[in-house]
């Protein structure tokens, strides 16, 4: 396995699903181990990303026509879930690439596929820069795309652009001179774009979710793809938008969990670590994993689920198909909300004080989980869920069901 000391020139070709989930185990346990100092000194982790995306599975969800694995989305699921587990910062970076390519692969020309997948094959990274601040609604955009000669010019201001700091391509929804909105995959070096490393939640600290300044930034026509489109039929651009979303709330819980249970095995004395593992019999303390466990693993069962029904969807996209898999992800959203917070509030409670010294970095799993679910309210996928159940009403068509 690659270390960090040793990246490769070139990015790996990875195959096949099993080969996925091997590179991604073996990449989670290198992240695991200075996760919490990353969170602690907001470490940016560059190497860290360049062996995640040296490894190859920044490209497995390039179809296989384009030389990708084209792996199941069962498969990236488990793949986010696995990196999100060892550090979830690490986890949703590479989230909004996964969108962009979707988009690519609903709505790009077969040229603009084969040039940009060729680019992420050979090691490219893209980040975001879709959301903006004061706009009516989440959903309103304002940085406007103006036609130039041969290209186009784009102005205006993103904030919450996870993975551009690190990306060499800066995918940015846009308005064009009718009113429609477009995806600019921009390259990170062109005049006149700027990333801000701004970024100060106290969750997700070293994702890189800061602010995007377009001036006057030229972008080739080749470069721009329908976006809007892309809502106006059904597609499976924002059930997989959100199964991304799940997995990495899914990861955290893991994580909290996990850490959990090693620190309630082998605390001899609130604040002595013995390394001993030893039985535990107090009734309140098996209460409090016996519903976790239960919730965690319904939690992981319905995020493998929705894969299966998000596969199915991308085969035929149909309204029902595509209906169907919007809400068996919201429900993996759902449920994985809940879960990573739960983990990470019973976490503090069972260590206690401990649990607040950074030293130790266990209150990070609760932060990463409040901030990142935050991203889109959970409370509306419920209202879908119900309405799909009850009155037989497809889900809106939009990236955050």
């Amino acid at each position: 396995m690659t270390s960090l000391s040793s990246l490769r020139a070139h990015p790996a070709v990875i195959n096949s699903d099993a080969q996925a989930l091997k590179v991604a185990g073996e990449l989670a346990e290198q992240f695991k181990r200075e996760s919490a100092v990353r969170d602690r000194e907001r470490r940016l982790p560059h190497a860290e990303l360049d062996l995640f995306s040296n490894s190859g599975l920044w490209g497995i969800s390039v179809p296989t026509t384009f030389g990708g694995a084209g792996v199941s989305n069962v498969t990236l699921a488990k793949v986010i879930q696995i990196i999100s587990e060892a550090d979830s910062s690490l986890g949703q970076i590479p989230q909004n690439h996964f969108y962009a390519l979707e988009v690519l692969r609903v709505n790009g020309s077969a040229e603009q596929q084969k040039r940009l997948y060729a680019e992420v094959l050979a090691g490219a990274r893209f980040g975001n820069a879709l959301a903006e601040l004061g706009t009516k609604t989440a959903h309103d955009r304002t940085t406007r795309l103006s036609r130039d000669g041969i290209g186009y010019r784009i102005n205006g201001r993103k904030f919450y652009s996870t993975g551009a700091l690190y990306a060499q391509r800066i995918p940015t929804s846009v308005i064009d001179e009718q009113g429609i909105q477009q995806l600019a995959f921009v390259a990170h070096d062109s005049a006149g774009l700027s990333v801000i490393d701004d970024w100060s939640g106290f969750g997700q600290r070293t994702t890189g979710s800061g602010s995007v300044v377009f001036e006057n930034v030229f972008v080739s026509t080749d470069d721009v793809v329908p976006f809007q489109t892309a809502f106006e039929r059904p597609t499976t651009v924002g059930p997989l938008a959100q199964i991304l979303h799940a997995a990495i709330d899914t990861g955290i819980a893991r994580a909290a969990y996990e850490d959990a249970l090693h620190f309630v095995r082998t605390r001899t004395r609130p604040w002595i670590d013995s390394g001993i593992e030893k039985a535990v019999d107090d009734p309140l303390t098996l209460l409090s994993f016996g519903k976790l466990g239960i919730r965690l693993h319904a939690a992981e069962a319905l995020l493998e689920r929705a894969g299966e029904f998000l596969d199915r969807a991308q085969t035929d996209s149909s309204a029902a198909n595509v209906a169907a898999a919007s809400i068996a992800v919201a429900e993996a959203r759902a449920i994985s909300t809940e879960i990573s917070l739960a983990a990470g509030s019973t976490l503090f409670e069972l260590a206690g004080s401990q649990a607040t010294l950074a030293e130790h970095g266990l209150d990070r799993h609760w932060r990463n989980a409040r901030v990142h679910t935050l991203h889109d309210p959970v409370r509306w996928k419920y209202h879908a869920i119900g309405n799909y159940y009850l009155n037989q009403e497809n889900p809106p068509l939009r990236g955050t069901i």
